[in-house]
This record gives C-alpha cells, sequence and structure tokens, in this order.
C-alpha cells in the first residue's frame, strides 16, 4: 500500500490490539490487573451513562418501550398438557417493534451514538445476524457511512436464506456489505477495513453493546412489576454470544429483580462446526445456537475485542437447549395462535419458556425477553426448503430423534416440545481450565480466587476445588 504498511495476514493480525483500540476507543489495558483479572464493573462503568441516560438516547432513537404482550392462548395450551397445578403465565416482550426489528437496535443505539460522539466519521460491524441490520438503521438515522461485514458462502457459493435476507436488510438502510466465504479471514477483513477506513468498530461485544441492552431487561423488570405487583419468577433469553443474557441480566438486577431466574437457551447444533464449509449450510439456525453459546460462555474473549463485555457465566442461573424442529413448531403456534408471525432467534426462547411454563406453577409468570421481524429468508419455508436442499432429511415425529445437519424433526404434539440441560458447572470447568491454560497460571491468588468466582457464579470453595482438580494451587498469602 502507499503508506508502507505490511498487510499480509500475519503483519495485521500482529496490529489488532493497536487498531481495535483507535476503533473502539478504549484502552483495554487500563482495566487489565494481571494475566487473569481485570476490572470488569469498573470497565461497564466508564460507559458513563446511567440507565435513565441510555434511555434517552434510545428514545431519541426511536428504540424501546416495546411492548409486553401476555400470551394468553399459548398459556392456556400450557396447561392443557401441563399436570395439574402447573402451566406459568408467558409474556413476550415484542421487540420486533423496534426500527430493524430486533432487540439488537438497542445494542446499536449506544454505540452509534458514541461514534458520532467521537467524530467517526463511519461505522464497521462483522455479524451475519440482526446486528448488522440494527447498526445500520441507527447509523442511517445519526448520517454516519456503515460497512457490513458477513460470512455468508460456503465454497460453492451457496448462500444461507436468513444471511441473504438479512444483508438485503442492511443494504436497505444504505449500508455497505462484505460478504465472505466461512472461514478464518473474518477477522483479518474486520481489521484490514477498520485500518483503512479509520471508522468505529460497533462490536457486539464492546461496554456499549452489553450497556445498551440492560433497558430491555430493566424495562421487562418494571412493567412485570407494575402489571402484576411483583417481579417475574423467570426471564428465558436466546443465547448465543453472552450478550443478550448479560445485558438482559445486568438490567433485571437495576430494576430490583435480583430473584428473577435468569435461563439462557439455545438451538441444539451438537456435532456441526460453525466454521466448518460442509457443516456451514446443513444449519436452519444462524444464531442462538450451542455453537456460539457454548464456546462464548466457555472462552467469552474469542471476541472482536480485548476483553468481552459479554460474560454470560457470570449471570446464568440455567442453561437449556431445544430442537430446530421445536422452534419451527413453535414458529407457526406464535403465528397460528396469537396472530404473531415473527422470526426464529426469539422463538427459541419461546420454544424453551413452552417447555419451562409446564414446571412452573399456574400463579408464577415467565417472560420470553424478545422476539425479532421475520421476512423472506427467515421464515420456516425458506428455512426447511433449503434444509432438504442440502441433504437434510424434514419429518413429523418425536423431537428427541432431531440429528442436527442430518435431520430435523419437527413434533406431533405440544406435549413433546421439552428442553435439555445443558450442566453449567461442566461449562464453568471448561471455563476455568481455558482461563489458567491462557494465561498459562500453576498458581492462583486470593485476589484471582475471587475474580474467578465471580466470572463463573461459583462460591470461592467451589472455585478452589475445581482448580485443584485441573492441578492449579491456591497462593494464601495473596500477592
Amino acid at each position: 500500500m502507499a503508506d508502507g504498511r505490511d498487510n499480509g495476514y500475519t503483519a495485521v493480525m500482529s496490529r489488532s490490539n493497536e487498531i481495535m483500540k483507535r476503533a473502539v476507543g478504549i484502552d483495554y489495558n487500563k482495566y487489565k490487573k494481571g494475566p487473569i483479572v481485570f476490572d470488569y464493573e469498573e470497565m461497564l462503568h466508564d460507559v458513563g451513562y446511567s440507565i435513565e441516560q441510555v434511555k434517552e438516547i434510545q428514545r431519541h432513537a426511536h428504540v424501546g418501550d416495546t411492548p409486553l404482550i401476555e400470551l394468553h392462548n399459548i398459556t392456556r395450551l400450557v396447561r392443557a398438557v401441563s399436570p395439574p397445578g402447573k402451566g406459568a403465565r408467558i409474556l413476550v416482550k415484542d421487540e420486533a417493534a423496534n426500527p430493524s426489528g430486533s432487540f439488537k437496535d438497542r445494542r446499536a443505539s449506544l454505540s452509534i451514538h458514541q461514534a458520532k460522539k467521537f467524530g467517526y466519521p463511519g461505522v464497521v460491524v462483522a455479524t451475519s445476524g440482526n446486528y448488522g441490520a440494527a447498526v445500520a438503521s441507527q447509523a442511517a438515522m445519526a448520517g454516519l457511512n456503515c460497512i457490513v461485514i458477513q460470512e455468508l458462502y460456503d465454497s460453492r457459493g451457496v448462500g444461507q436464506p436468513e444471511i441473504l435476507e438479512k444483508g438485503r436488510k442492511c443494504e436497505a438502510f444504505g449500508a455497505e456489505v462484505i460478504q465472505l466465504t466461512v472461514g478464518p479471514e473474518l477477522f483479518y477483513v474486520v481489521l484490514r477495513v477498520l485500518e483503512e477506513t479509520g471508522y468505529f468498530n460497533a462490536s457486539l461485544y464492546s461496554p456499549y453493546s452489553i450497556v445498551g441492552i440492560e433497558t430491555l431487561g430493566y424495562e421487562i423488570g418494571r412493567e412485570v412489576i407494575e402489571r402484576f405487583n411483583r417481579p417475574p419468577d423467570a426471564v428465558v433469553i436466546t443465547h448465543a454470544g453472552g450478550g443478550n443474557v448479560t445485558g438482559t441480566a445486568r438490567g433485571l438486577f437495576k430494576c430490583g429483580c435480583v430473584k428473577t431466574r435468569i435461563i439462557g437457551a439455545s438451538v441444539d447444533l451438537t456435532g456441526l462446526h460453525m466454521a466448518s464449509d460442509r457443516d456451514f449450510n446443513r444449519k436452519s439456525f444462524t444464531t442462538g445456537h450451542t455453537g456460539f453459546g457454548v464456546p462464548f460462555a466457555t472462552q467469552p474473549d474469542r471476541a472482536d475485542v480485548p476483553i468481552n463485555a459479554a460474560r454470560p457465566l457470570r449471570y446464568l442461573d440455567r442453561y437449556v437447549t431445544i430442537s430446530q424442529g421445536e422452534v419451527f413448531y413453535v414458529t407457526e403456534m406464535l403465528a397460528q395462535l396469537e396472530g404473531m408471525e415473527r422470526g426464529p432467534a426469539g422463538n427459541t426462547s419461546l420454544a424453551a419458556a413452552f417447555a419451562l411454563a409446564r414446571e412452573m406453577d399456574r400463579d408464577q409468570i415467565v417472560v420470553v425477553q424478545e422476539t425479532e421481524y421475520t421476512g423472506a429468508g427467515k421464515h420456516p419455508t425458506a428455512q426447511l426448503t433449503f434444509a432438504r436442499q442440502n441433504g437434510v432429511e424434514v419429518r413429523r415425529g418425536d423431537p428427541r430423534e432431531n440429528v442436527p445437519g442430518k435431520c430435523i424433526v419437527i413434533p406431533e404434539h405440544p406435549a413433546q416440545i421439552a428442553v435439555r440441560d445443558v450442566p453449567l458447572d461442566k461449562l464453568r470447568r471448561s471455563y476455568l481450565s481455558n482461563t489458567v491454560k491462557r494465561a498459562a497460571a500453576s498458581v492462583v491468588d486470593r485476589e484471582e480466587l475471587a475474580f474467578l468466582s465471580a466470572e463463573t457464579k461459583m462460591s470461592t470453595e467451589a472455585v478452589r476445588a475445581c482448580l485443584e482438580e485441573l492441578g492449579i494451587s491456591i497462593n494464601e498469602q495473596g500477592r
């Protein structure tokens, strides 16, 4: 290039921290207290806005204050297939009412506000999901340029219909969309674009993105308390990269809902590798699945920023999975019983909530934390047709027979909808193993022990026991 920079893969990757610092406006080294510890709360506090100020920023951008809808007909169906006295009331926060049609507008609104405030000429975002449309929409309102980078195609040049749909939506908002084949080059391309344009990195995992979601949890808690004089018993949150869980939980806590159970839900895509050329188009869900949910829980800093502000293990009380067929079934259920045609990701948590409500008492309240818009490429018809074209069998039957990438089994009866628990202790142990391995630690001091306890929502005694099983000793004297 004319400026003499080496733009080879190794050279660009070696400049990643420098590029990211310029593109996010955050000095992440400020928060690092050692190879393991960083000041998480200070990092989020330094965003510098109260919940009321964030709500005002979002109100100006037409984001938030979305309807909280009680699903009367689905609740009746739940009770019809539940044991006596069971069948919790189900409510849903209709985030499809946001400008781009999903809760991601909340994430994008604060990032775009900061980009505008800092004087960046435009924004860059790497996403194959709704976040790209949200950033493009908010950037259009703010008069900023926007570049969205997607992983879309396999090596045959075949694109996943849901991602194609989202690309079209980004372009409708005036964004430039760069589309890639699946593979390891995504982060490299993001770095090159950020360096060449000088744009703001509107990362999903920056503190701005996470704090922007807090208003969603806050609104849910406040509205349930106002309507029912009690907080929700559980909030079910579609879990992928962890930001949805993190921001919503923090907002609920700020509203005083500290006893509300935080339940993450993902589509079970066990056995499919998200970076595999063969597997990429053999899945019908591009987000909200275990291919993101598990690795981002156990290695949260595998993100496009030095420290990921999304830390799902800090907040999850339970983590469950649901099959693809069950989500498709519930998508039709929502449309045909409640007259609400919504997209796939929010219906992941609704499918889980349907099963969970059957375990709960009738006087309890479970809230599905989001809906999203639907469209031609996101619709079940497009997804199931595409699945068949890629050799996946689609049939009715027992959803327990679902095999990701091979067979999508759609329930024959609502009583067949059931969640499968992901053992959180197993994820926590994996997180601890990954963290001490990355830090090359053989000894952990008391400050590190306390940090790991907060990161995993485990007692220090439980963390100590796990570390000792991993061969890590504890320095009782501290630093």
